[in-house]
């Protein structure tokens, strides 16, 4: 067996509407329309490449919420987002201008990053590969010291 690529990620939401408009609206995520299933509160999203590449289930509000700190499970998932730093500056100015709180930016040399959370606390990365893409000549730098971003 090999693993081609990764297809999806699935995400619990307290709101689903609220989830909805933050995946749509501020990520600029597509929904992917269809029926879903009875008695489930569901939605899907794309950005084309797939069927779907979020696919988000309502849990309600009594769920317990993503602990703080370091936890077995999910750190963080990133999307790519453009190709330049340009992009990175044009997504920033529309986080901020969503009201979308921004965790972290960090100089990964293989990546520039931008850190943000969903409404429920799943922290996500938003990313352009650094061109050329250095870590097709050097694997390696996937592990380089992170450096603070300057954009």
């Amino acid at each position: 067996m090999e693993v081609r690529e990764l297809g999806h990620l699935v995400l619990y939401v307290r709101d689903l509407e609220r989830s909805r408009r933050f995946y749509r609206d501020v990520l600029g995520w597509r929904e992917v329309a269809g029926e879903v299933p009875l008695g489930v509160a569901a939605a899907a999203f794309s950005s084309g490449r797939t069927h779907h590449e979020l696919l988000l289930i309502e849990v309600g509000p009594q769920a317990r919420p993503v602990p703080p700190g370091p936890r077995v499970g999910m750190y963080h998932f990133g999307v790519k987002i453009g190709e330049s730093d340009d992009d990175l500056r044009e997504a920033l100015r529309h986080l901020e201008e969503a009201g979308t709180p921004i965790q972290g930016a960090s100089d990964h040399t293989v990546t520039h990053s931008l850190y943000i959370e969903d409404p429920d606390g799943n922290q996500i990365e938003l990313y352009i590969d650094v061109q050329p893409e250095v870590w097709r000549d050097d694997p390696a730098a996937v592990f380089a010291p992170i450096k603070p971003l300057r954009l």
